[in-house]
């Protein structure tokens, strides 16, 4: 297993771990949203129960102040009664009619005769019998609320007019402040609930909290609001007596709305990050893999150039003693071949020259290097799209060994028997080079996969040689290189492009 294939399932099991850990993340975030949903939930339930029997009480009290009202009846009629005999009656049973009349101590009477002149008043103040339109002010009042009982005395025909005692007056004050207060008491005490409080035909707003105000003007928006409200939760009924009178809606608070989309927004921040500090780290390494290249490849450049003197001297003491002049031919090629990866090596991490160099001429000028050096089972062709003298702004010797590293490659894909062919066209302004192969191909994955350092498919190797020809393409010639296409079992075909100008 190569370096390239354990960095990838070594990427595949932290991303199989991450998803993990997100998945519970999330689980565990959305645990316990719905639990909080449920116990906020059961606290509105409470709530609502809670108002519930307030309701019961406060109707308990209408039931009470309707009772109240009928006893009062009966004894505004008991008194009346007692008002008309009193004239008729006899010694003894005076005193009793007396004690009865006297025993009115809360309810307001007035006793009127045909014309509405006052024969008798009991528990009023007197300022409103101070004039006739006042006087006729308090009546009609208490006609609108009480039927008059009517009454005879010494037969003449009279009327007995009422209102509530100051008991219930006061008590029903009392209970008009806890009904007004109540739709107040019912938002504040909703927490950070959002609760809507409509009236019984459910189309006016009586009071809301944790609503926006916006929305609640507008009544498409509070519509839709009110669906809402009513999808998530039963609204609540109040009742005054038998009679529904509003109806509270609610929904989650907003707590459990954020909650819902805090792992989200979480993870997001997280992963912007992570993602952030991959960048810089990925920076610092590359510079760092470019030291190391660059470091290398200068101190290569630096050993090979101790040999290289030595192996020229050596040549002139075999040719001072008459070697053949073959071997010293060849001897001298491979010093200047030497002498090439020398000045290649020495170049990494500078900045190299480029000139509008031939490109044709380096590729054929390489493709004859490495014919004698390769197996004759390969066989290397070049064929040129238009003119013969194409040029592109190459450095040569940098150029030349990326050439040289493709078709080592090939020769290696193909086991040592087959075709490379070489096609160069151009346009205005880049020159491209279709290096083709009939060696074994390279599966789609990894069409990106082989220019990174560490992979390769051969037993021995070091993974090394298309990654420094990406590098050297792309960042010191501004050029392409890529895999154009590929298919296993026939054949790769790289694609190289330069610049035809600076």
């Amino acid at each position: 297993m190569n370096l390239y294939s354990r960095k990838q399932q070594w990427k595949a099991v932290l991303l199989v771990l991450a998803t993990v850990i997100v998945g519970l993340s999330l689980w565990y975030s959305n645990h316990i949203v719905n639990k909080i949903r449920s116990e906020e939930r059961q606290k509105v339930q409470l709530w609502s129960e809670a108002v519930k029997k307030r309701l019961t009480l406060i109707n308990y009290t209408q039931e009470l102040f309707s009772e109240m009202r009928r006893e009062e009846r009966s004894k505004i009629n008991i008194w009346s009664q007692a008002t008309g005999r009193v004239t008729t009656a006899s010694d003894r049973e005076l005193k009793f009619l007396q004690d009865i009349l006297a025993a009115n101590k809360t309810i307001p009477v007035l006793v009127v005769d045909k014309s509405n002149q006052v024969v008798f008043d009991r528990n009023i103040d007197k300022k409103y019998l101070a004039t006739k339109a006042r006087t006729d002010s308090l009546l009609n009042a208490m006609a609108s609320k009480y039927d008059p009982i009517r009454l005879s005395i010494s037969g003449i025909d009279q009327r007995v007019y009422y209102q509530d005692s100051r008991i219930i007056t006061e008590l029903e004050k009392t209970l008009d402040d806890l009904i007004n207060s109540f739709i107040s008491e019912t938002v504040m005490n909703s927490g950070s609930v959002p609760v809507l409080v409509m009236d019984s035909t459910q189309t006016e707003v009586i009071n809301f909290g944790n609503v926006d105000s916006t929305l609640v003007a507008d009544s498409t928006s509070l519509s839709k609001q009110l669906a809402v409200m009513g999808a998530a939760n039963d609204p609540i009924q109040v009742k005054f007596g038998q009679k529904v009178v509003a109806y509270v809606f609610y929904t989650d608070s907003v707590i459990i709305t954020q909650l819902q989309y805090f792992p989200i927004v979480q993870f997001i921040i997280i992963g912007l990050f992570l993602l952030i500090s991959y960048l810089i780290f990925s920076t610092f390494r590359r510079a760092e893999q470019n030291q190391v290249w660059i470091g290398m490849a200068k101190e290569t450049a630096h050993q090979l150039g101790t040999p290289l003197s030595s192996l020229m001297a050596w040549i002139q003491l075999l040719e001072s003693k008459g070697t053949e002049e073959e071997v010293i031919t060849e001897l001298n090629k491979d010093i200047e071949r030497l002498e090439m990866i020398t000045d290649r090596f020495s170049k990494i991490g500078s900045n190299p020259e480029l000139k509008l160099e031939s490109v044709v001429e380096v590729i054929d000028k390489t493709m004859s290097y490495l014919r004698p050096r390769l197996s004759t089972r390969v066989k290397f062709s070049i064929q040129v799209d238009g003119e013969s003298h194409i040029k592109a702004m190459i450095n040569r010797p940098l150029f030349s060994w990326v050439i040289e590293n493709i078709l080592k490659n090939a020769v290696d894909a193909m086991e040592g028997k087959g075709d490379i062919t070489i096609v160069v066209s151009h346009e205005i302004q880049n020159v491209y080079i279709d290096i083709t192969d009939t060696g074994k191909g390279i599966t789609g994955k990894n069409h990106k996969a082989v220019f990174q350092p560490g992979y390769t498919t051969k037993k021995r190797g070091w993974g090394l040689g298309l990654s420094l020809t990406k590098r050297i393409i792309e960042n010191y010639h501004s050029g392409k290189i890529f895999v154009k296409r590929s298919e296993p079992g026939v054949g790769t075909t790289f694609r190289i492009v330069l610049r035809t100008k600076a």
